[in-house]
């Protein structure tokens, strides 16, 4: 007992997430790991056991037995506790380990548990904060208002009558989490040595488990993650976080502003509030992407409560306690990745996905573009705004299933983090897309950037091998400024203000620079008819041999008109509208600059090319 009491008090200890530490802890005494083994192990055995007689007798070919038994192991992971829990919910975003039809069932694997005794709650706080409850709260409730895996919150008022909630973790949970994690990463090392059909790390995948369950714990790491979250979000009057009362915070006591909410699920308690459940989905949406994409620093746990609609029509963001990082790297290339996917160009499709980590540089791409081909070119021609983010992840299971993909840990806490949030609006809007909601964040994120890589994505996006793509184009800046019921005229405006903004130099540049290629090839064409008529005395002959000019290089009328016709902007307003905005156009000093620009560069271009007829140098 003696000995038991000594790994309980050194695993207590442990702060951050150490698989030497922990593995000396449980080696030394294994009584503990034995009875603890015998929990997990026994059910585990008997399930592996059940599964293999049915594969066995073929019963597993029938996919409502494979249905059953993927029910029956999200269950069982639920009945072993907080660690195997997190295990499953990790498991739930891995399509390189774990077949779809499994998949399915862990992504409804829910952490709500039972509480636990209020006296070890009040216990706690008082151990942790060095202080008796009455000195720091004027009253708690004693019955929890929720629990989870990993702790309980009550409702609580402060000394100075500000309500607050109080986080308090689960006694002991340091120490059960260290033992499973110690019996998961071990059975893992096992599969990883005599289990070869399995490609990925396990026993990386269960370190960074633990990892991410150690900062979970640490409740000083998630009030620094809801302060840094705030922070960023400090210009966004739509995007609340609760204030951290850092005097009654500790590693296992979080206290945090009280937030009256609605759970945006609760539809009609939310449209209560005169609050149009759509308009919060799309702030959720909005708040996501520029984490992701312009922050870097995203939430990755947001499941319907952790995220309410509060009576002032703000969103309220709640437990921050499952934070990630994007490096600017990665998040450049998800950019790129959706450029690639909308151009249909699926070879580079495929070598984004070794630049973001999925993919190892030795594996052979040759197969994998015609896979990415198959799965979302059908997809794709009902357009981006309509494709399904479940069917096309689906199929994206499979095929990573069937290649050797290794998704990095970032990823597979964006897929997580966008599938409860698509979960959330699905339950708002039936019809809700999320690849369609977020493709105006991309359209507009490519427009505006000054990144020299997403300059060339951009540059790729509309122009194939310098022929401008006008349709492109208007859909591009289409989306960029898509917002609700937004009219013919709104558009224009949106997409002038664009073009001849500080946001829009990208754009501009690229405009100017592939005008001044069409302009020098419309005169040098017309340099040659004049050059072919004059006679042959003093025609010249560089010049004739270079009549072989490039004519994808003239201006494309067909395309003009073409974006015209498919415009968003209605026909009836078209002809009248742009006329309108003439004035604002013609006076808008980024005007003057654009046709200055573009004198100069077809000047040099002009230049160049009579420098080189004249040194006799062929076009």
């Amino acid at each position: 007992m003696a000995e038991e009491l000594s790994d309980f008090i050194e695993a207590s200890g442990l702060l951050e997430y150490d698989p030497a530490a922990i593995d000396s802890i449980y080696k030394k005494n294994p009584i503990r790991l034995l009875r603890r083994l015998w929990q997990t192990l026994l059910p585990i055995g008997l399930f592996l056991l059940g599964v293999g007689w049915e594969k066995l007798i073929g019963n597993l070919n029938k996919k409502e037995r494979q249905a059953i038994r993927a029910k029956e192991f999200t269950n069982l992971l639920v009945d072993l506790g907080p660690a195997f829990i997190k295990a499953g919910q990790a498991l739930s975003t891995r399509p390189d380990i774990v077949p779809k039809i499994v998949l399915e069932q862990l992504a409804q694997l829910q952490d709500q548990l039972p509480g636990f005794d209020s006296k070890l709650a009040m216990a706690c706080i008082e151990e942790d904060l060095e202080n008796k409850i009455n000195k720091i709260f004027l009253e708690i409730d004693k019955e929890p208002i929720s629990a989870a895996s990993l702790g309980q919150v009550h409702k609580a008022t402060l000394k100075n009558g500000i309500k607050v909630a109080v986080k308090i973790q689960r006694p002991g949970l340091r120490e059960q989490i260290t033992l499973d994690l110690y019996i998961v990463r071990n059975i893992a090392i096992w599969f990883k040595n005599n289990i070869g059909i399995i490609r990925s790390d396990l026993v990386a995948l269960i370190d960074e488990l633990g990892k991410r369950i150690f900062e979970e714990m640490d409740y000083i790491n998630e009030a620094n993650n809801a302060e840094k979250f705030k922070e960023l979000h400090r210009k966004n009057n739509k995007i609340a976080v609760p204030k951290i009362y850092r005097e009654a915070t500790s590693r296992r006591v979080l206290t945090m502003e009280w937030i009256d909410g609605i759970k945006l699920t609760n539809i009609k308690a939310v449209k209560g509030l005169g609050i149009d459940p759509n308009e919060m989905i799309e702030i959720g949406v909005s708040c996501s992407l520029q984490q992701l994409i312009e922050h870097g620093f995203f939430h990755a746990d947001p499941h319907p409560g952790n995220i309410l609609a509060m009576e002032d029509g703000r969103l309220c963001y709640l437990d921050f306690g499952m934070m990630s990082d994007i490096t600017q790297q990665s998040r450049v290339g998800l950019i790129r990745a959706v450029v690639h996917l909308v151009n249909r160009n699926f070879e580079k499709l495929s070598y984004d996905f070794v630049q973001l980590g999925f993919l190892s540089e030795e594996v052979d791409l040759k197969p994998i573009a015609p896979a990415f081909e198959s799965v979302f070119t059908s997809a794709l021609k009902i357009g981006v705004n309509k494709m399904d983010f479940k069917a096309v992840t689906d199929d994206m299971s499979g095929i990573m299933y069937k290649f050797p993909f290794k998704l990095p840990p970032y990823y597979a806490l964006i897929i997580r983090s966008l599938i409860t949030l698509e979960g959330i609006a699905l339950s708002v809007d039936p019809n809700f897309k999320i690849l369609g909601a977020a493709y105006p964040y991309f359209a507009r994120r490519l427009i505006e950037d000054e990144n020299p890589e997403l300059r060339n994505s951009l540059k790729e996006m509309i122009f194939d091998e310098n022929n401008l793509k006008l349709e492109r184009l208007d859909d591009l800046l289409t989306s960029a400024t898509k917002e609700k019921e937004l009219d013919s005229e709104k558009i224009l405006d949106k997409t002038i203000d664009f073009l001849f903004s500080k946001k829009g130099n990208t754009l501009r540049n690229e405009l100017i620079n592939i005008l001044a290629i069409k302009l020098d090839s419309i005169g040098w064409k017309a340099l040659i008819k004049i050059n072919n008529r004059l006679p042959l005395k003093i025609r010249s002959k560089t010049i004739e041999k270079s009549s072989k000019f490039n004519t994808n290089e003239i201006l494309n009328i067909t395309s003009i008109k073409k974006m015209f016709q498919t415009s968003s902007i209605k026909p009836g307003f078209k002809r009248k509208l742009i006329f309108k905005k003439l004035p604002k156009i013609l006076t808008t000093k980024h005007t003057y600059k654009i046709g200055l620009g573009l004198m100069r560069k077809t000047s040099e271009k002009g230049i160049v090319r009579l420098v080189k007829v004249a040194a006799g140098v062929e076009q």
